[in-house]
């Protein structure tokens, strides 16, 4: 045990001085739900906070990987440190990340102020595995200025990124069926910024227009979200895209609103954490109680309905 809590103690050391080894160790101990990685997590959350989050989320085939690709390079010009988390569909054989590190981002791997990693999504509701904030904060632990985090496309589905982030994009691009799904589906209701990538397609200004429709629909809050064209494969808008990003942070800091989401997103987390564990540890009792399989045998039977099933399971767990 004692050769265990120096090892802990001593990637805690690591990563606190912004080892890239020794964060990829601590991410992969906090994915696999390795008691280690939870103790290391608790060990460096007080010096967390510090980072900026950007969340990016939109249809698949827009191209938040190259507009993340884009973006990293811009900060890093500005000797920002940057880390990057995709999250990507799960593997059903390994449970491992299928797509692995983007391939748009392999001139920055061997950047030491740039730290990349694909996490799987294993199956988790809305794009989003429930590790990400605490990856995000081990990033943000190991000394990282911004910390980008990129779903998996999934739609309206993957609204669950404002639980993570400070700051959210919506990436579109013009001539999309998805794209303008994306804006009936309610979606628009979720970004701080919105990103039309691609913009050289004739349909550019049309799509903005519609857009600008959408948005005057809603809630008019205190802050207009802007729409920046980009052409990421050219590194065309960038610069644009990272003055909305910073002008909306300085928004939410002025206002004292930075706080409260991330009070929000914390208290998601505690919530999704427990509701996680609570469902392994009833889906571990399925094999090893013969009371719980007889339970769900009634609702097999029709003697019993799922809803009473599920408040005697929530009884005997609390």
């Amino acid at each position: 045990m004692a050769t265990r809590a120096s090892t802990a103690a001593e990637l805690t050391d690591k990563l606190l001085a912004g080892d890239k080894r020794a964060l990829a160790r601590a991410i992969s101990l906090v994915e696999n739900d390795d008691p280690e990685g939870w103790a290391l997590v608790r060990e460096v959350y007080p010096q967390t906070g510090k980072a900026a989050i950007v969340g990016f989320t939109g249809p698949p085939g827009v191209g938040k990987s190259t507009l993340i690709g884009g973006l990293t390079t811009k900060y890093r010009e500005r000797d920002r440190q940057v880390a990057v988390l995709s999250i990507d569909p799960s593997s059903p054989f390994t449970k491992g990340a299928l797509l692995g590190d983007r391939i748009r981002l392999t001139e920055h791997f061997l950047d030491p102020g740039v730290f990349i990693r694909s996490m799987a999504n294993r199956g988790a509701l809305g794009g989003l595995s429930e590790a990400c904030l605490q990856a995000a904060l081990l990033m943000d632990a190991s000394g990282k200025d911004v910390v980008l985090l990129e779903t998996v496309g999934v739609g309206q589905a993957e609204v669950d990124i404002i639980d993570h982030a400070d700051t959210v994009v919506l990436a579109l691009m013009p001539g999309s069926g998805d794209s303008i799904q994306a804006l009936k589906a309610g979606v628009m209701e979720i970004p701080d910024v919105i990103v039309v990538n691609k913009s050289d397609h004739p349909l550019t200004d049309t799509m903005i227009r519609e857009i600008r429709g959408v948005l005057s629909l809603g809630p008019q809050k205190g802050w207009r979200v802007p729409i920046v064209k980009t052409e990421a494969s050219r590194g065309e808008g960038i610069d644009e895209l990272i003055e909305a990003i910073e002008s909306h942070r300085e928004h939410i800091e002025s206002e004292g609103t930075l706080v409260e989401r991330r009070r929000r997103n914390l208290m998601n987390e505690v919530l999704a954490l427990a509701a996680g564990r609570l469902r392994r540890r009833l889906e571990e009792s399925l094999h090893d109680d013969e009371s719980v399989r007889e339970l769900l045998d009634e609702v097999v039977a029709r003697r019993l309905d799922p809803s009473s099933a599920a408040t005697k399971l929530l009884e005997r767990e609390i």
